[in-house]
């Protein structure tokens, strides 16, 4: 764990990391990249009846919550290294909570893409800092153990966040949209509790752009950067916004149904990242990030061939756990690649090829969709998976 100076400090830490009062702030913070949109997965198919949208249009309601990070996540990068991470954090967590609770009152389905729009312009911060500002707190294995730790909080909120989505769409299905009013006391938390080192920056902000760049534009990060669209495409395309579909057409599961099936992947995440610090200590980052592009595929190729509900559970399964090695491994070998003053400039692009990824997957997924099938869409995600691994081959290595 580091200072406010940056150096290292190991005496008076915790002997658990999950116990670091910082660390414990910023699951709240990574539980809120899930909020916008596990929350509000379940509900998706019902919109074609209560607000009347075809099934094509439905990922619009994820495209434009992360169209806002394509501009906007290097903006948010900039402003972090050279004014500070807790200004810009309470700032977006502040926006994504109004904005995102003004989306349960919308009367129809235009307002709600707009609200929806306007909530990603606050979560697009967010989606950097998390990570950046786990890079600043820690280092070493004490680094890739807390992105482990992150990833269990992912897996459990993206278990959790679906089953709570889809019962409070019981009540109606704009409820599951409110749910990021929670965001708002979280700013306040950011703002008056978190201890975390804030960058110092002397250059000239045309000396910093190039410093930035020239990390930026490397082949390495330029590979992890083509990792994360990819992975990002294989989850907000196959899997967040079809697998839904294909559990309610094939097996007629319910909205609630849905999002317990959903969330057993999740389990697997959290199985598989919780142990991602020992895991560290035997086998190299890429090693273990080349491991994920394997169950991506496996997974991809299984589903077009389960016959039934529950040996629907198995690539559910491995995609879970795909995640939890995949993701964590693949962040952790970004915030490595620069100092701390330019580390949000880096995790920033990141975003913005994230959040372009996931603008992107849905409506590619509804084209293919749309031309041939939903079988289609899931060999498309086993495709991504192969050039994920080729990309780790070539570039990553």
């Amino acid at each position: 764990m580091t200072e406010g100076n940056g150096k290292s400090i190991r005496a008076g830490a915790p002997p658990k990391l999950y116990l670091d009062p910082n660390l414990q702030i910023m699951f709240g913070v990574t539980l809120m990249v899930l909020l916008g949109v596990l929350s509000v997965m379940p509900v998706l198919p019902e919109l074609t009846v209560e607000l009347g949208v075809p099934e094509r249009s439905i990922g619009l309601v994820v495209s434009l919550f992360a169209l806002p990070g394509v501009v906007l996540a290097p903006v948010a990068g900039i402003l972090a290294d050279r004014i500070g991470r807790k200004k810009v954090l309470v700032a977006a967590l502040l926006i994504f909570g109004l904005f995102g609770t003004a989306c349960g009152f919308a009367p129809d389905f235009e307002t709600l893409l707009v609200l929806r729009l306007l909530q990603g312009v606050g979560m697009a911060p967010i989606g950097v800092l998390n990570a950046t500002l786990i890079g600043d707190l820690y280092e070493g294995t004490e680094r890739i153990t807390a992105m482990g730790y992150v990833g269990t909080v992912l897996s459990i909120g993206t278990a959790l966040l679906p089953a709570v989505g889809g019962a409070l769409a019981l009540l109606g299905w704009n409820y599951p949209f409110m749910l990021p009013v929670i965001a708002v006391p979280l700013a306040l938390l950011v703002m008056f509790s978190l201890k975390n080192p804030e960058p110092h920056t002397t250059h000239a902000f045309k000396d910093y752009l190039r410093g930035a760049l020239s990390v930026i534009l490397t082949k390495r990060a330029i590979g992890l950067f083509s990792l994360t669209f990819l992975t990002f495409l294989l989850l907000y395309g196959p899997y967040v916004t079809y697998i839904p579909l294909l559990l309610q057409k094939k097996f007629g599961l319910s909205s609630v149904m849905v999002g317990l099936i959903v969330s057993v992947s999740s389990l697997f995440t959290g199985l598989a990242s919780s142990q991602l610090g020992r895991l560290a200590s035997m086998y190299r980052d890429v090693s273990i990030l080349r491991a994920s592009f394997f169950l991506f595929l496996t997974s991809m190729v299984l589903i077009p061939f389960v016959p039934g509900l529950w040996s629907f559970l198995v690539p559910l399964g491995i995609f879970g756990a795909a995640m939890g090695l995949g993701g964590p491994s693949r962040v952790t070998l970004l915030t490595g690649l620069a100092p701390a003053n330019q580390r949000a400039a880096v995790m920033a692009a990141n975003g913005m090829v994230q959040r372009f990824s996931q603008t992107v997957a849905p409506v590619l997924m509804g084209a293919i969709l749309a031309s041939f099938g939903m079988d289609a869409v899931f060999w498309t995600g086993a495709f991504i998976a192969i050039c994920m691994l080729v990309v780790t081959i070539r570039a990553v290595e």
